[in-house]
């Protein structure tokens, strides 16, 4: 590929970009000569984050509220007038509730459906389209271990993530015969702000306790396999399920008293 001239510089998209995982995966693709779109609800935010980047013809930030079918169609008709295709999608944007099941309210759960998963599907069927026109590419969404396996206080969250996976698969199957790939990955925890104001000490040493590599994932992490999944490296990956956990998906129960015994004198 010539990325000397823009015409032929890959585009990705990118929701819930101002931040976080969202923002590490945007700079992974600048940092791999793609044009980027960053979507994002936190328009305050997101204006910071595109002032920082300070790359004007190579980034594009759109205020975006992913779970309305009109405002996704204006972005996307923002990204062809700014960049004239699209190569990637990435489905990042998501919020969650955390709260016990009895506990949490029609609205709440409409609301973490609507982002998690509306706007997967929202997004995918408009920059999809554009994606086949192009002559296709590749789409990651983001769902959670979460998605993958039960936990308390996520009643809401979990689902939508067990959902976007099942998307990502239905998506795979149809569109991988017109040339492009649907793949997701499901990380574990993550060391965001957003988590590090929501996981309590109490949980962050739950959480330790069952991840066999000891701790938290970092964003860049999280991009990497992102970025793998979008390249010329994967093109023969479509309709799979990655768990960016540390092992935390195949863990059952043992890991602490493991460790002690590992960390006891004569211990193996």
């Amino acid at each position: 590929m010539n990325i000397d001239s823009p015409d032929k510089q890959r585009v990705a998209v990118v929701t819930g970009g101002a931040r976080g995982i969202g923002l590490a995966i945007g700079e992974w693709f600048l940092r791999h000569q793609y044009r980027v779109v960053l979507l994002d609800i936190d328009g305050a935010t997101l204006d910071a984050t595109v002032e920082r980047i300070g790359q004007a013809n190579q980034v594009l930030g759109i205020h975006c509220d992913v779970s309305n079918p009109e405002q996704v169609s204006r972005a996307a008709d923002e990204v062809i007038s700014k960049f004239g295709h699209v190569d990637a999608l990435v489905n990042n944007a998501g919020v969650a509730v955390f709260k016990p099941i009895l506990e949490t309210s029609y609205e709440e759960w409409r609301t973490v459906l609507g982002t998690n998963l509306d706007g997967a599907f929202l997004c995918s069927q408009k920059f999809g389209s554009l994606i086949v026109k192009n002559g296709g590419g590749a789409i990651v969404n983001i769902a959670s271990i979460s998605g993958l396996r039960a936990s308390t206080l996520r009643v809401a969250y979990g689902t939508s993530k067990a959902a976007l996976i099942q998307l990502t698969k239905q998506y795979a199957v149809e569109l991988g015969n017109v040339n492009v790939r649907v793949n997701v990955i499901a990380p574990g925890p993550v060391d965001t702000e957003m988590a590090k104001l929501v996981h309590s000490v109490a949980i962050r040493s739950d959480y330790y306790d069952a991840i066999p590599l000891g701790r938290y994932g970092t964003p860049e992490e999280m991009a990497n396999t992102v970025g793998f999944l979008c390249s010329d490296a994967a093109t023969f990956i479509n309709g799979q399920v990655i768990a960016v956990d540390g092992g935390f998906e195949a863990s059952g129960v043992g890991l602490p008293t493991l460790r002690r015994n590992m960390a006891a004198p004569g211990g193996d």
